[in-house]
């Protein structure tokens, strides 16, 4: 069996492997392994092709790893547009009855109409409310 073909199987082994422990710890290997299949593919000796695959896979841990891991610990996606708005504190401009269909809210300086989210619920003017969801341009809220 031809060196390229051996690099090949031992890249396909730690892919695998990094596939089922997602720490990208066995990636920067089997992208060394990539490397010196690719050096031995092109008629270098089994020593060369172990030094591309050490070499490789130590620059990928040394270098990308930490950069891979970073993103691991980023934030949660920033809510924006309606989704943002939901959990934030309002105020009642409007007495909200949903029987009614009337009900407006402030919410960040903006005028929205509102509707209570409990259905029996109707909530004076003047009052804080919290928004619970944002259907369309009507903000469902609740005391």
């Amino acid at each position: 069996m031809d060196d390229w073909v051996i690099w090949v199987i031992l890249a396909v082994v730690f892919g695998a492997g990094e596939i089922m422990t997602t720490s990208f710890f066995l990636a920067p290997f089997g992208i060394g392994a990539i490397a010196a299949a690719i050096v031995a593919g092109v008629g270098a000796g089994v020593g060369i092709s172990a030094a591309v695959f050490i070499l490789v896979s130590v620059l990928m841990l040394l270098f990308v790893r930490p950069i891979a891991r970073a993103h691991l610990k980023t934030p949660a996606q920033i809510r924006t547009g309606t989704a943002a708005l939901i959990g934030r504190r309002a105020m009642v401009l409007e007495r909200i009855s949903n029987d009614d269909a009337v009900g407006s809210v402030r919410i960040d300086g903006e005028v929205w109409t509102a509707r209570a989210y409990d259905e029996d619920e109707v909530i004076e003017a003047g009052r804080p409310v919290t928004v619970v969801e944002i259907k369309g341009a009507t903000a469902l809220v609740s005391e």
